[in-house]
C-alpha cells in the first residue's frame, strides 16, 4: 500500500515514533543555486582579479550580515571604506543580487510541484536579506507552493541558530519532528536537528528517494 501524505510514514526519533507530514526547504543551493561569482564574472574580466575580489572583497562572509538583517547601505559602506578603489563594484551587489542566482537546480521545481500536488504542507527557512528577498520572490512563482517562508533578514535570526527553529514551528503550526528539513549545509542540518527530521541536500534524486521512503512523495 502506498502511504500519502495523509498517512505518513513513521520515523524513531529518540525513541518514539514521529509522523513527518510537512516540508521545509532551504532556498539558495537547495532550490535554485546561488553565486556571487556569478555576477562578478560579468563585471570584472580578468580572472586572477575576479578571484582576488570574490575571495578578499565581496565574500560569503560579508554578505551573511545582511542575511542577519543589516541593511545593504551600511554594510556596503564598511567595505567601501576598507577597499574604495572597489567602490562601484561594491555598490553594484545591491541592485543587482538577482545576478547571484544561477536558476532552480536540477529537479527541484518538479519536486516541490508533485509534493504540493499531493496537498503536502511546503515551508521555507531561507537565510537571505530582508531588501533582496522581495525581487528574488518576484521572479520565483514556485513559492506560491508554499504555506510560509521565513526570511532571516526580516527576523534578525539566521540559521543555525535554533531561535530561528523554533520560531519556525510556532509559525508553521508544526510540532517537533512532524517535518522534515531540507538544507546544503552541514551546520543547518545540525542546528534543526532537534526540531526537524533533517536531509542534508546532494541532488533531486537523493532527496526525492527519501521523500518516498516517508510517504510524501508516490
Amino acid at each position: 500500500m502506498v502511504q500519502g501524505p495523509c498517512h505518513p510514514a513513521g520515523v524513531l526519533l529518540f525513541g518514539v515514533m514521529a509522523m513527518v507530514r510537512a516540508v521545509v526547504f532551504d532556498v539558495g543551493n537547495v532550490l535554485y543555486g546561488w553565486d556571487i561569482r556569478a555576477l562578478y564574472a560579468r563585471l570584472i574580466p580578468d580572472p586572477v582579479e575576479l578571484d582576488w575580489f570574490c575571495t578578499h572583497v565581496v565574500t560569503p562572509d560579508w554578505h551573511f550580515a545582511h542575511d542577519r538583517g543589516v541593511d545593504f547601505a551600511s554594510n556596503a559602506a564598511a567595505l567601501i571604506a576598507r577597499f574604495p578603489a572597489q567602490a562601484d563594484l561594491i555598490r553594484a551587489f545591491g541592485p543587482r543580487f538577482n545576478e547571484t542566482i544561477t536558476g532552480p537546480l536540477p529537479g527541484m521545481i518538479v519536486l516541490v510541484e508533485q509534493l504540493a500536488a499531493r496537498g503536502v504542507p511546503i515551508f521555507g527557512i531561507t537565510n537571505f536579506s530582508h531588501e533582496f528577498w522581495p525581487p528574488f520572490r518576484a521572479t520565483a512563482p514556485l513559492f506560491d507552493h508554499f504555506a510560509d517562508i521565513i526570511v532571516s533578514g526580516t527576523e534578525c535570526l539566521a540559521k543555525p541558530d535554533p531561535a530561528i527553529y523554533r520560531l519556525a514551528l510556532r509559525r508553521f503550526g508544526l510540532a517537533r519532528h512532524e517535518a522534515i528539513f531540507i538544507d546544503d549545509r552541514a551546520d543547518n542540518v545540525a542546528g534543526a536537528a532537534d526540531f526537524f527530521l533533517t536531509h542534508l541536500f546532494r541532488d533531486a534524486e537523493t532527496l526525492a528517494a527519501e521523500l518516498r521512503h516517508l510517504g510524501l512523495l508516490g
